[in-house]
């Protein structure tokens, strides 16, 4: 890696199942490189079925950060993921070996890249007035009510997604503005590093078939068993992580409500939709280069040649 007056990572992203993981480690093995998780779910430890975390024999001959570095009750977000992953990516391009910061959380590898921008805390008594206006009516009724107010932020939250649209709307009341014009005016400026961001790119057909087989997969190889020893730990369905796709899936088969195909195939729906709104947000960034995660030798092309270009 030649000199620079910043250090340069590389970041790997892209939609759900489009092949991010083996391709970052194929190319961390040929390169001598380290993986930083960017996946808001691999974070959790014990949830490893249903975020498709890196298997053991993936990360053999590779070193992972980030990975199972909290409890599913544990509060995470972009800003601690910053904290985090800031001075190991620093840490690895002390060591003069690639740094690959790979996952389909754009948000984490964009805190990463330009800081985040300074939001509002959260006002107790407002999250509870939303909470209780949110048990009362439906998410889908507050999302509407955050589309009206802020449209653009509503097209980027699934209409069930509690949380962010409560968060959305707490933000919305108590500086007046959308966040999403907050989010535009702080730009996320590239400060710390230089990034060659690579987005893997899939036929949406294939990519929907791919999806629709590991949704399959999860099921029957483990999900089910890995979210009800999670509830019998206490691990419940109100906390963040287990509201996650697949996981809240899985618990409403569990617990009665829904039978295994329904199960499945809301989850198949549910993830392809989730992997729309990646490619959406993957798309509008800038400086994204577009690659088959097929051609493994473009990519490290690619690499080699930012790697080795002065700043």
């Amino acid at each position: 890696m030649a000199p620079s007056s910043k250090p340069k990572i590389i970041l790997i992203g892209g939609p759900t199942a489009s092949g991010k993981t083996g391709l970052a480690v194929s190319l961390a093995l040929s390169l001598g490189g380290e993986v930083i998780n960017a996946d808001s779910m691999q974070i959790y430890r014990g949830m490893d079925v249903g975020t498709a975390k890196p298997t053991i024999e993936e990360q053999r001959g590779v070193i992972h950060h980030l990975l199972d570095v909290v409890d599913p009750d544990e509060d995470f977000n972009a800003a601690i993921y910053r904290q985090m992953a800031l001075p190991l990516a620093k840490g690895i391009c002390a060591k003069n070996i690639p740094c690959f910061v790979v996952g389909g959380t754009g948000l984490y590898m964009r805190s990463l890249l330009g800081g985040l921008v300074e939001l509002p805390p959260s006002d107790p008594v407002l999250r509870e007035r939303l909470n209780l206006e949110c048990d009362r009516d439906g998410a889908l009724k507050l999302h509407q009510k955050l589309a009206e107010r802020d449209p653009e932020r509503a097209k980027s939250i699934h209409p069930n997604d509690r949380l962010r649209i409560i968060r959305a709307l707490e933000i919305f009341y108590q500086t007046r503005r959308p966040s999403s014009d907050l989010l535009k005016q702080h730009q996320f400026g590239d400060r710390e590093f230089l990034a060659l961001k690579l987005c893997l790119g899939v036929e949406k057909e294939q990519l929907y078939d791919r999806i629709n087989a590991r949704s399959e997969r999860m099921m029957a190889c483990g999900l089910i068993p890995e979210v009800a020893h999670l509830m019998k730990k206490g691990y419940g369905p109100h906390l963040k992580s287990m509201s996650a796709i697949g996981y809240r899936h899985t618990i409403k088969y569990l617990q009665g409500e829904w039978s295994l195909e329904t199960a499945t195939e809301t989850l198949k729906r549910d993830t392809r939709r989730y992997a729309k709104r990646q490619m959406t947000w993957f798309r509008a960034e800038p400086d994204m280069i577009h690659i088959d995660p097929e051609n493994k030798t473009l990519a490290e092309t690619r690499i080699r040649d930012f790697l080795a270009k002065s700043a």
